[in-house]
């Protein structure tokens, strides 16, 4: 009996060997990934955020905020700049500030009102504060531009990424209401609203015409492809919509991809763009400290896959020699809640 005991330990001690040995040996057919985009939105820095040391633990090459770092909704600039500082004094965003370049921009919280646009009193020096908070230089053309959109480039052995940051606050036109008790906004087909303004958007074409990165990740503040909630959306703008694309379509620019936050959920968009030779993928991440536990569901007939309405943040692992991207909803302790991945 004892015998057959010991062989029985011994046949599971080589199976559990051998299946370990096999999961190794599939983990290294994956390649590492030439370059790692962390981001997220909908941040109170009064509220406990469990992921920096997760986020740090991806080794990410950017973390990139995507709006509402901090919640001020106030149009005191003192008071704007007191609450950006307490982001600045928690412990594990301290570090990652440290360790990985930060870059980003603002949504309607820390811009100052609640789905605010171009009609915002402060908005000028509610700029110059995120400006500071960023830790833009003093003679850096942002601080003299209209807007903080601006890009960034980067360069690792296999290739370029670009990314693109948005300013969809500033410009925008006012939204129109909806009498619908359930939907906040209504589209308008008004061929004069804006989303983004005459001058970024002469920016934003050159800067994807030019571009020679192998991959261009656009950072939108607020969805461009989920349009059909009745929230803050590109949605509300359809021309804007079809701008966007017809911009990315004729600019050639390679490996496109759009992240988006402000919804406190997170989602995978995609859309096939007539002219474009890969789907246009809108990666949400949303939000960071706080989430919409309570959904219960809403269309969008670009979904793939399902809403994450639990706290999370985004991961987009780049292999620029594939041409192809990994993109993840990542929980706690490294947990992934959904991925995605997209050929380019």
């Amino acid at each position: 009996m004892k015998q057959s005991y010991l062989i029985l330990a011994a046949l599971v001690l080589f199976i559990s060997c051998k299946k370990k040995a096999e999961q190794t040996t599939e983990s290294q057919k994956q390649p590492a990934p030439d370059f790692v985009v962390a981001f997220g939105s909908c941040n109170m820095s009064q509220e406990p955020n469990p992921f920096w040391d997760d986020i740090l633990s991806e080794y990410p090459d950017v973390w990139i905020w995507g709006g509402d770092i901090v919640y001020a909704d106030t149009d005191d600039v003192e008071r704007l700049r007191t609450i950006y500082a307490m982001q600045d004094t928690v412990a594990g965003y301290a570090k990652l500030r440290k360790e990985v370049p930060i870059i980003g921009t603002w949504d309607d919280h820390d811009f100052g009102v609640n789905d605010g646009g171009s009609d915002f009193a402060i908005k000028a020096e509610s700029q110059q504060v995120f400006l500071d908070f960023m830790g833009v230089p003093e003679d850096s053309e942002r601080r003299n531009q209209e807007g903080v959109y601006t890009s960034h480039d980067y360069e690792v052995p296999a290739g370029k990424v670009k990314v693109i940051v948005l300013d969809t606050r500033y410009f925008r036109s006012e939204l129109i209401k909806d009498e619908d008790s359930n939907r906040r906004y209504k589209p308008t087909m008004d061929s004069t609203a804006t989303i983004l303004g005459n001058a970024q958007w002469e920016w934003l074409g050159k800067e994807l015409k030019e571009s020679d990165a192998d991959f261009n990740l656009i950072m939108s503040s607020i969805q461009v492809l989920s349009g059909e909630h009745g929230f803050e959306t590109w949605g509300n703008f359809p021309l804007e919509v079809e701008k966007l694309e017809n911009i990315i379509k004729q600019s050639g620019a390679k490996g496109v991809i759009i992240l988006s936050g402000d919804r406190h959920i997170s989602e995978f968009s995609r859309a096939d763009v007539d002219g474009l030779s890969y789907p246009l993928v809108d990666f949400t991440s949303s939000g960071l400290t706080h989430s919409y536990f309570s959904f219960s569901g809403e269309p969008n007939q670009h979904r793939v896959g399902e809403v994450v309405s639990d706290k999370s943040y985004g991961i987009i692992n780049l292999n620029i020699e594939e041409k192809r991207a990994e993109f993840k909803i990542m929980g706690d302790n490294g947990t992934v809640l959904q991925e995605l991945k997209q050929s380019y």
